[in-house]
């Protein structure tokens, strides 16, 4: 994803009369070491009439010696030069083994050769006195080369502040540090002499400086230059064993990178200048000019569309929306984005676990910025999540309830505790606060009841500790139930863990008014359970009066088709005159509760369950008002609100390795633009990334997915509900194109992974799929309206589904659309999972376009086509970036012909995202491309791992796919490892493609395990005619240098370094090169696989 720029700089004098001019030395030529690729050069001399040598000096820099045989009255140099702004990580480089801690010493050879580097000038006090403070400060025993050096030259520009200083010369070192501050070439100089001085060789260097305005503004620091700039620059260069000259600009008190073009590097100053001669006496005007201009930018995450195409995006997405309007498609778009943390890549709970304190103080972090956009008028509810097997306690859930009707829900915001707040609350405060609050609800205070830990069976509990534990201590390996146990001890089984008050609204379900009983307990006091959950989880309801089942009366929670009318202002309870405090029959005890809890600090308030939301919104506003009558913080825990069309959710929830949102459904496209565009940008700030990275370099997603649903604002309302056969449509689209299904997809794929397609290793399935939209077509034609929402789940609920009959983890997940299990799952939702997490709210907002095109296009004309039985084609073909982008092309293509101006263009940043293009040779007019292709991973059968049964997936074979431009076919081809690819043409003449299938790594639990690892790759261009190899690339899996990286890149510039490291545009067969033709894989023929031996 590099940025090609183009720079112009213009030196001139024009001088009064007509003068002689001197030989004239020009150093602006990048010098040949120059790690920023120089794809093009040009030096323009006026006069016109002159004479031009090319040569080197003493050090390799290139000279321009120019020779003038006629008086002029004006010189000018013009340099032009276009440079490719690969990233270039500064701190990979190589140090010898006696040269990795300062002080060392060169060897007797590399002091003889570094003479001049290593001669300093005369030391001054300022200078000696400054050089003791590095060496007191800075020199420890076993002090890295590295860290020694970054710290010399940030502490140095630290100490000088940088001026502009146009007169000639430079500086003395006493003349800097006296006066603090110097140009870029005087503080370049200072450093020289202090490595010097330190007994390290450094050289002056004079060149370019190319600066480009970042796309996203810094979280830390500045961010750099505000527009694209350039200008003449000067920094040190030090010489290290095994690194060879490493560059340091005091400057900026960084390293050298790709921005700095090095044209003279010497031992002095003088010797670098960019122009020196001389002319005849006369009076001069000097003009100078420098410019940069980006001509070739590559698509990349962080600017993935120009402003003019996002313009064009956000007007089509209008136009979508203006057809969904006008054929009363009623639809709703939300999702499900992820996000990790940008400061913690290597952290366990952003890359396994689901849970941590880290995740959790952003994820409230985040909350809190969401809801001050979407609901200020609103509430925070912190429930429970999910809850997976071997996990102590569910997962926390944070919920931002509001009413969409504009309405207030809560009043007042500053009634919340805020996060990571210790309040000082203690018991008698929840005591007072759920008293007031049954007054309000015209409740007596015997209905307020205290409950206590059951010492009886702590006490048994401890009793059973080994006699060496301490009970009241408790360690980090300590299990959660001994950690628990050590916890209570240590607060004492006397205290008063919470209040508790049975409530419950009245079966008339007239909203605001509610009932109490008396809870008839054995015991004298009120024990909760055992366990870490809130005390509202821990109720003994078991030791309640018993009921006879057919005497319960079940409240059924609202069924997602019944009409609702519009919610009126909350108000406070009413109170009722009588309640069953005394001797209540079993009829009559209350099974539910409010409770009220103080836990470190903070007081929490465990709302009951209820099936009527008027009701809960009723309890909540005598809730608020009893909060700000004692002038109390609160945090509402418990059940969540019913489901209810009029109450707007939206969570934030932890998964394996990311923070998950659950965002609102968006009635329209400029609200889903809104939407995404906020979320994106609050969790920066929270310093939540869209992006990781793996240790080679490869850019990925969170990991967590970007899953898209679609549904209507009611479940009646859903179109997917309506209009069976516009689901059906997409499946077929879906099944018809594997593009959508592999191009936005994580890294993990296949017929194991979070979102197979209906045919991943499941021929069978798509003949049964086949029936079952038959009888789609049989009982609701297609373009019809449905009178039967159950249809489609009991249709495909069996078919859209994984491997293990799970139907959460398919690609079409349709378990809340109309599940049997009960109205939580009829809610009229699609799941489209295969999406994973963009890195940029753009690319994420043309994803869902594209679907909301689509479901239009399928609406107006349903698409009816017969599945294709794609077979190993499906993970051989489309395994490949070249028919990736192809199949993306036509489906541009399809919709652009039904009127939606979709351009191929704005699926390019995806392009590059999921295949990244590692390198590009040309040799004879033949351009070889190498990029990252897709391999679906296997995972192996159980294996016993930590005392429980497991399955791995095998990570270690890896795909990459060359693309061959301009080969003449039957003379040339192409090989690797000495193999010849199964090249296919791509339908453009002269152009050919191939995957590459091989092991990369070799872990202790593999497929073929006698397989050794196949790296690195050798591609070869072939002339057959000659059995020679006309030149090659050679890719590595790891730092060819040996660098074993232990961390995550950090972020994408440092990532792009690693990747490019392991591309060398180089290596190739030496030698007589006789390729042997090899039959064509059966199974695979557009992939040479290496671990296929051909027979």
């Amino acid at each position: 994803m590099a940025i090609r720029v183009a720079l112009h700089h213009r030196t001139s004098y024009t001088f009064d009369r007509l003068v002689n001019l001197s030989p004239h030395e020009v150093r602006l030529k990048p010098a040949a070491h120059a790690r920023t690729p120089v794809l093009a050069y040009s030096l323009t001399v006026t006069p016109e009439k002159h004479f031009i040598n090319w040569q080197q000096d003493p050090y390799g820099n290139y000279i321009a010696r120019c020779v003038f045989p006629e008086m002029v009255r004006e010189l000018d140099f013009t340099v032009d030069l276009v440079a490719d702004m690969t990233v270039i990580n500064p701190f990979d480089f190589f140090v010898e083994k006696y040269a990795e801690q300062y002080p060392f010493n060169y060897t007797e050879q590399q002091a003889f050769e570094l003479t001049a580097y290593l001669q300093p000038d005369n030391v001054g006090s300022l200078l000696q006195s400054w050089i003791e403070k590095i060496r007191s400060q800075f020199i420890k025993p076993g002090m890295g080369i590295v860290d020694f050096l970054m710290s010399v030259n940030q502490c140095l520009q630290g100490d000088i502040g940088y001026t502009v200083r146009l007169e000639p010369g430079i500086q003395t070192p006493e003349e800097t540090l006296q006066k603090l501050t110097g140009s870029c070439r005087d503080t370049a100089w200072l450093l020289v002499q202090i490595m010097r001085h330190l007994g390290l060789a450094a050289r002056f260097v004079s060149g370019y400086l190319i600066q480009l305005k970042a796309d996203v503004e810094a979280l830390d620091g500045p961010s750099g230059t505000d527009q694209d700039f350039t200008d003449l620059h000067a920094w040190t260069e030090v010489f290290i064993p095994g690194a060879g000259w490493v560059g340091l600009d005091p400057t900026s008190g960084l390293m050298a990178g790709e921005g700095h073009i090095p044209l003279a590097c010497t031992a002095l100053p003088s010797s670098a200048a960019p122009v020196v001669g001389f002319t005849d006496m006369a009076e001069v005007t000097f003009k100078h000019e420098m410019t940069v201009t980006r001509i070739h930018e590559d698509p990349r995450v962080t600017k993935p569309y120009t402003e003019k195409d996002w313009q064009a995006i956000v007007g089509l997405g209008d136009q979508v929306d203006e057809q969904l309007i006008a054929m009363d498609v009623r639809l709703t778009h939300g999702g499900e984005p992820t996000f990790v943390s940008i400061d913690d890549m290597d952290g366990a709970q952003w890359n396994t676990l689901a849970l941590g304190d880290h995740k959790r103080t952003l994820a409230g972090e985040l909350a809190l910025r969401l809801k001050s956009h979407v609901a200020p008028k609103g509430f925070l509810h912190y429930g429970q999540g999910k809850w997976y097997p071997g996990e102590a306690l569910p997962r926390w859930a944070i919920n931002i309830y509001w009413r969409p009707d504009g309405k207030p829900a809560w009043h007042d915001a500053s009634l919340f505790s805020a996060e990571g707040a210790d309040d000082g609350y203690t018991h008698l405060q929840a005591q007072a606060f759920t008293n007031h609050l049954a007054d309000m609800l015209g409740f007596p205070q015997a209905c307020v009841i205290p409950a206590y830990e059951d010492a009886v069976a702590l006490t048994l509990q401890e009793q059973q500790l080994p006699d060496n534990v301490d009970p009241l201590k408790a360690d980090l390996k300590d299990s959660a139930e001994r950690q628990r146990l050590a916890r209570l001890l240590d607060q004492g089984l006397g205290s008063v863990v919470g209040f508790i008050m049975p409530l419950k609204p009245v079966e008339q379900h007239k909203a605001g008014e509610w009932l109490t009983s008396k809870w008839p307990l054995r015991r004298e006091h009120l024990y909760l359970l055992g366990g870490d959950s809130p005390m509202g989880l821990r109720l003994p309801l078991a030791s309640l009066p018993w009921q006879l089942p057919a005497d319960i009366e079940p409240d059924f929670p609202l069924d997602p088709f019944a009409e609702t009318s519009a919610l009126g202002e909350s108000r406070a309870p009413i109170v009722r005159a009588k309640h069953k405090t005394v001797q209540p029959t079993a009829r009559e005890v209350i099974h539910t509760a409010l409770c009220v809890q103080v836990r470190k600090g903070r007081l929490y308030v465990f709302m009951p369950p209820v099936t009527r939301l008027e009701d809960y919104l009723d309890l909540l506003s005598a809730i608020e008002q009893t909060a700000s009558d004692l002038k109390l913080k609160l945090w509402l825990e418990g059940y969540p609100p019913p489901r209810d069309s009029r109450l707007k959710l939206l969570s934030v929830t932890p998964d394996p390795g990311v923070i998950e949102v659950n965002i609102h459904p968006a009635k329209n496209w400029r609200e889903l633009v809104a939407n995404v565009t906020m979320l994106y940008e609050e969790a920066r700030l929270c310093r939540l990334g869209t992006e990781k990275f793996m240790l080679d370099g490869r850019h990925t997603g969170t990991g967590g997915g970007n899953h898209v649903t679609l549904g209507g604002e009611t479940a009646a309302d859903s179109p997917l509900l309506r209009r069976p056969d516009v689901l059906r449509s997409l499946i077929t689209y879906w099944q018809h194109h594997p593009a959508l299904s592999y191009l936005f997809s994580g890294t993990f794929i296949g017929p194991t992974s979070q979102a197979p397609r209906v045919d991943e290793a499941r021929d069978d399935n798509l003949y049964e799929l086949a029936i079952a939209f038959q009888q789609m077509e049989k009982v609701v034609p297609a373009g019809k309206e449905s009178k039967q929402p159950w249809l489609v789940d009991r249709l495909l609920r069996h078919l859209l589904v994984d491997l293990t009959g799970n139907t959460h983890r398919a690609e079409f997940s349709i378990d809340k659309l109309y599940s049997p299990d009960g109205p939580t799952g009829r809610l009229g939702l699609v799941e489209f999972r295969a999406f994973e997490m963009p890195p940029h709210a753009r690319m994420s907002l043309l994803q869902s376009l594209l679907i909301r095109a689509l479901v239009a296009r399928f609406w107006k004309t349903p698409y009816t086509g017969k599945l294709v039985h794609w077979g190993t084609e499906l993970h051989d073909r489309w395994m490949l970036p070249q028919f990736i982008a192809q199949d993306m092309a036509d489906i541009v293509n399809e919709l652009r012909q039904e009127g939606y101006g979709f351009e191929q263009r704005w699926f390019d940043p995806f392009i590059e995202f999921r295949f990244p293009r590692y390198g590009t040779v040309a040799y004879h007019g033949i351009e070889m491309e190498l990029r990252q292709a897709i391999e679906p991973w296997n995972v192996l059968g159980e294996e016993v791992s930590a005392g429980a049964t497991a399955r791995y997936v095998d990570s270690s074979v890896e795909r990459m796919q060359l693309r061959v431009r301009g080969l003449t076919e039957g003379r040339y081809t192409v090989t690797c490892n000495g193999r010849p690819l199964p090249l296919q043409s791509t339908g453009v003449a002269g152009e050919y493609v191939a995957g590459v299938r091989f092991r990369a790594w070799h872990p202790w639990s593999a497929l073929h395990p006698t397989i050794d690892v196949q790296a690195p790759l050798v591609f070869d261009l072939v002339d057959t005619w000659s059995s020679q190899s006309l030149g090659g690339c050679t890719y590595h899996v790891a730092h060819p240098g040996g660098r074993n990286y232990d961390t995550f890149p950090v972020n994408a510039n440092e990532a792009e370094a690693r990747r490019f490291a392991r591309f060398w545009a180089h290596g190739h067969t030496p030698g007589k090169v006789e390729v042997v033709k090899e039959p064509p894989n059966p199974r695979f023929p557009f992939t040479l696989d290496l671990r296929w031996q051909a027979v």
